[in-house]
Order: C-alpha cells, then structure tokens, then sequence
C-alpha cells in the first residue's frame, strides 16, 4: 500500500476515521494476504508463447518496499521463444543506485539454482542459472539455458526491491 502520511496541525482534534486511517489501516496492509497478478514473460528476440501452460504472480507493498514472487510451469502446447528471458514485476523499481536480486529455481531435467536481477527503473527481471550442467559460470534463462525447456518444467523466483512510487 502507498500511503502519504497526514499532516497534523497544533489543536487538532483527532477522530477515530483519522486514527483508522492513519494508523490501523496502515498496520493493518502489513498483515494483508498477498495480491495476485500475471507477470509477463518475454524473450529478448522472439517471445514465448504460453500456451497451456500457467504463470502466476503474487506481491504485497508495504510502503515503497515490495516483494513478488513468479511461478512458471510450462505446458505441452508451450513454444518457448528465444533470447534472455524477462518476467514482469508488479511495480517499477526504483531508479536508486543499486539494483535488486532475488533467488530462482528451476526444476526442469535436473534442479537448477539461480538467481533475478532487477536494475534500476526496470518492469521487468532476469533470471541468470549456470550456463550448462558442465559450464557453471553464470548466464541468462532462455530456452536452452540451463536446459532445454520442456512440459512440466518449473520456475520459482521471488525478488525484494524499493519501488518508484
């Protein structure tokens, strides 16, 4: 929730709508469920196709600080485009001076761990997994990195950052 605190001014006097919203409302967005949305997921030079495969995604926001979490699973009509692979986040992050890594799994063939790069004012991560099972140096997902992408294959990546508003 992004919440712009009230003002307050000598001598006045306080009702309980303002100290709901003011404070219990505020405290309350702290323990609130989690919001769902549909991240996208795009490739650098030809776009997935989804087919009937799922994504999901899942936030919460407290004040400039959100934290999404994107399950992938791919299906048998799934074609998997090309290119580094982008999964959206729910906010623009903020344009700070750092940029924002979260963890990532993918449980395809084999269980591969990883990791999500959000940079600064981005919309979107990547996810970044040893090159091959042989080549452990980093690289980022795309249709045949880590593996070869098939039915089934599973992605979990959840990120923390500051966003812009």
């Amino acid at each position: 929730m992004t919440f712009a605190p009230k003002t307050w001014v000598v001598g006045e006097v306080v009702s309980a709508a303002t100290m709901n919203t003011e404070i219990r409302d505020q405290f309350n967005s702290m323990f609130a469920a989690w919001t769902t949305y549909t991240p996208t997921w795009t490739g650098a030079t030809t776009n997935p196709v989804l087919g009937n495969g799922v994504i999901t995604g899942r936030y919460i926001k407290v004040g400039r600080t959100c934290t999404a979490s994107i399950q992938l699973t791919t299906g048998s009509t799934t074609t998997y485009g090309s290119g580094a692979y982008s999964f959206g986040v729910p906010f623009i992050a903020a344009s700070a001076t750092v940029a924002y890594i979260g963890a990532a799994r993918l449980s395809g063939t084999d269980t591969w761990l990883g990791h999500i790069l959000l940079g600064q004012g981005a919309t979107v991560g990547t996810l970044t997994f040893s090159a091959t099972a042989t080549n452990t140096r980093g690289a980022n997902m795309a249709a045949a990195v880590p593996e070869t992408l098939a039915a089934g294959a599973l992605l979990r990546a959840t990120v923390t950052y500051q966003t812009a508003t």
